[in-house]
C-alpha cells in the first residue's frame, strides 16, 4: 500500500561514532524523500566526523576512518541535508529515540536552527514492536518476505524501513494511512525535547523528566530556582534540550511583559 501523504516525508538512517546523542557524530546519512505524488529522491553522504571511529563501532557498520578521511564534515554538508528535509515529516527505524535527536544535535552544532514544531515523525520500529516485537532484519523478512542483505548500511536500512512501513499498512487493517496519525501511534511518550529531560504531564504542562525536580513544572523551577537554568545550559545536556529550555524561559518572560 502506498502512503497517503499531504506533504513530503523523509525516511532516513544514520551510522555514527557511537550512541551518545549529545557527543557522538554522524559518519553516514542516507535520506529517501517521498512526495505526495509518489515521486522519490534519495541521497547518501559519507561524513568525516573529525575524530577516530571506535573499532567496536566500525565492526557494527563498516565505516572506517580511511573511508571518511577525505569526505566533507557534517557542517559542510548541513545546508544540503537541511534543504532536503526542511519541508518534510520524518520517518525512520528507532528514529524517535536515536536518529532524530542525534541529527538535531549535529544540525544545531552546525548552526542550523532545527526543530520539530511544524512536522511529525513516524517511528516504524514502534509499529513493529507494538505488533510483532522484532529487529529490522526480522521485520523486513516478516513484512516483505525477503532477507535484508547488507544490514547496517545506511542506504539499505533506509530503503528497507520505507518498504516495511508500506507493507505494515497492507498487513494491518487498523493501521491508519495518515502520517500525522501514524506519528501519534508511534509516539512512546510525549517529550518536549528529544531526550526526555523535559516532558508533558497528563495536563499538558511542561515538566522536568529527571532528577530532583522530576514531575515539577519547568516554569515553576525557572522562577523559584533561577540558577537551575544556568546549570543546565552549562552542563552536558543535548543542545536541543537547551534550546527548548531557553524557549520556555523566553515565553515566560514575554508573558510577564505582555
Amino acid at each position: 500500500m502506498e502512503l497517503k501523504l499531504h506533504r513530503p516525508i523523509c525516511f532516513f538512517d544514520l551510522e555514527t561514532t557511537g550512541t551518545d546523542i549529545s557527543k557522538d557524530k554522524i559518519v553516514e546519512i542516507s535520506i529517501l524523500k517521498v512526495y505526495p505524488n509518489g515521486n522519490k529522491e534519495s541521497r547518501t553522504w559519507l561524513v568525516n566526523p573529525e575524530r577516530p571511529i571506535p573499532p567496536e563501532t566500525i565492526a557494527f557498520h563498516g565505516v572506517t576512518d580511511e573511508k571518511v578521511a577525505n569526505e566533507p564534515t557534517f557542517k559542510e554538508l548541513s545546508s544540503q541535508i537541511y534543504a532536503m528535509m526542511k519541508d518534510s515529516d520524518l520517518g525512520g527505524y528507532n528514529s524517535d529515540r536515536f536518529d532524530i535527536p542525534l541529527l538535531a544535535e549535529e544540525l544545531l552544532r552546525a548552526g542550523v536552527d532545527f526543530d520539530m514544531k511544524n512536522r511529525v515523525s513516524v517511528d516504524v520500529q514502534t509499529i513493529f514492536h507494538k505488533k510483532e516485537e522484532r529487529t529490522l532484519s526480522a521485520a523486513y523478512k516478516f513484512y516483505c518476505g525477503q532477507i535484508l542483505e547488507n544490514a547496517h548500511s545506511a542506504e539499505v536500512d533506509t530503503n528497507a524501513t520505507y518498504e516495511i512501513l508500506k507493507s505494515q499498512l497492507d498487513h494491518y487493517d487498523d493501521l491508519p494511512n495518515d502520517i500525522k496519525t501514524l506519528s501519534e501511534y508511534t509516539t512512546r511518550k510525549v517529550t518536549v525535547d528529544f531526550a526526555g529531560f523535559i516532558v508533558l504531564d497528563k495536563d499538558g504542562n511542561e515538566v522536568f523528566g529527571f532528577g530532583k525536580n522530576k514531575g515539577v513544572k519547568v516554569e515553576t523551577i525557572l522562577e523559584q530556582e533561577p540558577g537551575y537554568y544556568g546549570w543546565m545550559q552549562n552542563a552536558d545536556f543535548p543542545l536541543y534540550t537547551k534550546k527548548v529550555l531557553t524557549a520556555i524561559k523566553l515565553r515566560k518572560l514575554n508573558n510577564k511583559l505582555a
